[in-house]
């Protein structure tokens, strides 16, 4: 299957260090895919000029957008090889996330691609409401970068539920499986799988006097790495290369990227929204928050994003 052919790289306006760029085209020219350099911009002050007819507001708007696009086409033109093309589209829209989405939907793009924002007093990464958005709704994987580099014979993770019974769990472990070891194949790195499994429910371990949270912890272990290594043999990774720890997935994930200093982490997202992802949150995104790699979020089959009206 010829996969990330058709490539959409948000560009981010405030900074001329396009790292999501940067990963867009070493991506592109694994894969030959092409790329579309995307931004949303929207400014009140122009939506606020009632003042003028519609039609001089009109020439305004464009006046801006071609004075943004040719800002995109001189940053691009710094990243790019002389021989490789990158398309450049600027919209106005004031939403960034059903722009990008929107563009997805209707140019079916196979992965978009987006920079993450470093905090420099915090030394972490500080994610916008644009990311969270884009993580539950996009249809396509989506690829937020870090500082990590992608170095030959790295390593790269994939976060798999593999003890769940669900179909759509199971579904998404192929999934991401299957998409960690294509990414490996293109960029020449090793493929590990992590799975994290839940300790004694304190509750129980504290009602029920005769419970032995040992051997219920031992019983979990044993069920998860006999799920893990059935799932590896499938794929033919090597068991060396499998993790299950006990504890929440999150640092977990965490622990084994830090461990074997992972340039990617693939994972699934089941795409929560509304007051469900408000209260529970995704474990796509608690992972996101901890990670100092790449992270490539994949969506299960058959998700449909709720901007798509087709």
């Amino acid at each position: 299957m010829e996969k990330y052919k058709n490539i959409l790289v948000v560009i981010d306006p405030t900074t001329n260090d396009q790292k999501a760029l940067k990963r867009a085209i070493e991506l592109a020219q694994y894969t030959q895919g092409k790329i579309t350099a995307f931004l949303s911009i929207f400014d009140f002050s122009y939506e606020m000029t009632t003042i003028l007819a519609s039609e001089e507001r009109e020439v305004m708007r464009k006046t801006v957008i071609e004075d943004r696009k040719l800002w995109v086409e001189e940053i691009v033109a710094e990243y790019k090889p002389d021989d490789f093309e990158v398309d450049c589209k600027v919209v106005w829209h004031n939403r960034p996330f059903e722009a990008i989405i929107n563009q997805v939907i209707e140019y079916n793009y196979d992965v978009v691609i987006k920079g993450t924002h470093q905090h420099d007093k915090l030394k972490s990464v500080i994610f916008t409401p644009t990311d969270w958005h884009i993580l539950r709704k996009c249809p396509c994987p989506v690829l937020l970068v870090k500082e990590h580099s992608w170095p030959e014979n790295g390593n790269i993770l994939a976060a798999v539920n593999i003890a769940s019974d669900e179909e759509e769990h199971q579904a998404l472990n192929k999934i991401i499986t299957e998409e960690a070891l294509f990414l490996a194949k293109i960029i020449k790195a090793n493929v590990h799988l992590v799975n994290s499994f839940p300790g004694t429910p304190v509750n129980i371990a504290i009602e029920i006097p005769e419970f032995n949270a040992q051997e219920y912890n031992e019983t979990m272990q044993k069920t998860h790495q006999e799920a893990m290594e059935k799932h590896a043999k499938a794929y033919d990774i090597p068991i060396e290369n499998t993790y299950v720890l006990e504890g929440l997935a999150e640092d977990v994930i965490d622990e084994i990227a830090d461990q074997i200093d992972a340039e990617l982490v693939v994972l699934g997202t089941i795409g929560r929204t509304g007051l469900s992802a408000a209260i529970i949150g995704n474990t796509a995104e608690h992972v996101i928050d901890q990670l100092k790699c790449d992270v490539l979020a994949l969506k299960p089959p058959g998700y449909k994003s709720p901007l798509d009206n087709n």
